[in-house]
């Protein structure tokens, strides 16, 4: 069942990270090091990321954007290299540490659904990991996404297109046809360009066109 309520979509952001650190437990340090789809952030500094993104909240976070004067990449690195541990061993346990946290800078929660289903993404494709989130929490995401521009702007990347899913409900515009799996639909939304090889649709070459370094 698709996560709407509050509590539901946390219980999917826990589930989420759990899962990623399992499929984390096992690298080995080239591993940690090779490139994100974050184009500049290795494995372990969006690990790291997503550690920051659990420990922050509102007030934290208003505070560190306004010492980085609204430089939200330099906000980003900060925060980063703060929860980023000495070894990958370290680096995982603080993110092991914050799994079943609820701390966020807004309640916007299907953001930080989105945060960690994106980001563990991010890692997992090129890492050749296998595993992928379920289709009913990935459709909330895709949700949110097509309804508003917030850390991505993804609801202007599904301006004017028509976006089908063809493994669970997720439908959303009017336009050009952009179809495909539920997750690949997020990922392009949130600017992965590698996520348009696995689409199909004369909206395509748009949607791509759209996408971005991460």
């Amino acid at each position: 069942m698709e996560p709407t309520s509050p509590g539901e979509l946390w219980a999917a952001v826990h589930a989420e990270r759990a899962r990623l650190a399992e499929d984390l437990a096992g690298l080995d340090d080239a591993q940690w090091a090779e490139p994100s789809l974050c184009e500049r952030w290795t494995v372990e500094d969006v690990v790291a990321h997503l550690t920051a993104a659990a420990s922050t909240g509102r007030v934290r976070w208003l505070r560190s954007v306004l010492g980085a004067r609204f430089d939200f990449d330099r906000h980003n690195q900060r925060r980063l290299e703060e929860h980023r541990g000495a070894t990958p061993a370290e680096t995982l346990r603080r993110f092991r540490a914050v799994a079943g946290s609820t701390v966020a800078p807004s309640k916007d929660t299907a953001a930080w659904l989105g945060e960690v289903v994106v980001h563990g993404q991010d890692v997992r494709r090129p890492l050749g990991l296998p595993r992928t989130p379920p289709t009913e929490a990935v459709t909330a995401v895709a949700r949110f996404f097509a309804g508003r521009d917030f850390a991505v702007p993804s609801r202007s990347a599904a301006a004017g297109l028509r976006l089908v899913a063809t493994d669970g409900p997720f439908a959303s515009g009017s336009g050009p046809l952009v179809s495909g799996t539920t997750l690949a639909l997020t990922m392009a939304l949130a600017g992965r360009a590698a996520y348009c090889d696995d689409l199909t649709g004369e909206g395509v070459p748009i949607l791509r066109s759209r996408c971005s370094p991460a």
